[in-house]
């Protein structure tokens, strides 16, 4: 009989959870920036072989800090941890482990699933996987370890055969088709919000959200969908739309060329870029981001 588990992926922000999930999965289904704590959501990545169906789970990365907006993140990590079959640890390996990973670490032992560790980015010049290896033999002697790259898909496999292991036997929970199980607005709009970060990331890095307001189909085909690029400030909507319209126009234009490998049919952008000061300390408002 086949197998079936849900993976739940954690670590500490830029870690490249979401790249990891998008090489699995052989296509983008979490964005990627350089900014820490891209993720608002738990994402999950759908990945069939022959043995059985792996759902990774792509959460937020395990900042500690007493920011409303971070609480949330951490609060959603732990939950998808709390609702997986297996638990996969990504430590970065060109970062020394920090308070995050001690933290994590201690809710892995607290977890009553098994788990594997994952060293990442052991492409990268200045990786230091020996230190990894040290920090996950002293607090997690039991587990298991791999090295791995996410970004040059070194590794993948063996992690991939490695889950399965761990998996119980147990029909699949989506088509073999399936690759996410995202609503096609929501993969709109963290794509939207994945070229604003791109492009404004050291002018607003988590001062901004992504709101669906509209959609329409078009004469001859493809869909018209409208979104608001929500900010904090007066001088951020500045920012966003850039002298003459051009920030917005690039981020538009980058955005559907995304979109068109992404969906069959044509989508068409309509941004407006509004200001709410107080996004972030709206429990609804952050409610309905954070699921």
């Amino acid at each position: 009989m086949a197998k079936s588990a849900f993976v739940a992926i954690v670590g500490r922000p830029s870690s490249g959870k979401s790249t990891l999930v998008n090489a699995l999965c052989g296509t983008k289904v979490s964005i990627v920036s350089p900014v820490p704590q891209t993720t608002r959501n738990t994402v999950r990545g759908i990945v069939n072989r022959p043995e059985g169906q792996l759902i990774f789970l792509d959460t937020p990365g395990f900042h500690i800090s007493d920011k409303k907006l971070n609480l949330r993140l951490k609060d959603l990590a732990l939950r998808a941890l709390g609702d997986a079959d297996i638990g996969l640890y990504l430590i970065d390996a060109t970062r020394e482990p920090g308070p995050e990973e001690e933290s994590l670490a201690a809710v892995l032992k607290a977890a009553e699933i098994p788990f594997v560790a994952a060293i990442n980015k052991i492409d990268v010049s200045d990786a230091d996987p020996a230190r990894a290896r040290l920090f996950i033999a002293q607090w997690l002697p039991k587990a298991t370890v791999l090295e791995i790259s996410a970004k040059h898909n070194i590794g993948l496999e063996v992690l991939v055969g490695k889950a399965l292991e761990l998996a119980l036997e147990g029909p699949a929970w989506y088509p073999q088709e399936y690759y996410t199980d995202q609503e096609p607005k929501f993969r709109i709009a963290e794509i939207i919000r994945e070229k604003i970060m791109l492009h404004t990331r050291e002018e607003l890095p988590h001062a901004v959200f992504v709101d669906f307001t509209d959609s329409r189909k078009l004469r001859g085909g493809g869909l018209e969908t409208s979104y608001d690029i929500v900010v904090e400030r007066e001088s951020q909507k500045g920012i966003v739309i850039g002298k003459g319209g051009s920030m917005i126009k690039m981020i538009r234009e980058e955005a559907e060329a995304d979109l068109a490998e992404l969906f069959e049919y044509r989508i068409s952008l309509r941004l407006q870029v509004r200001v709410d000061p107080h996004w972030k300390h709206d429990d609804k408002r952050l409610e309905s981001l954070i699921h």
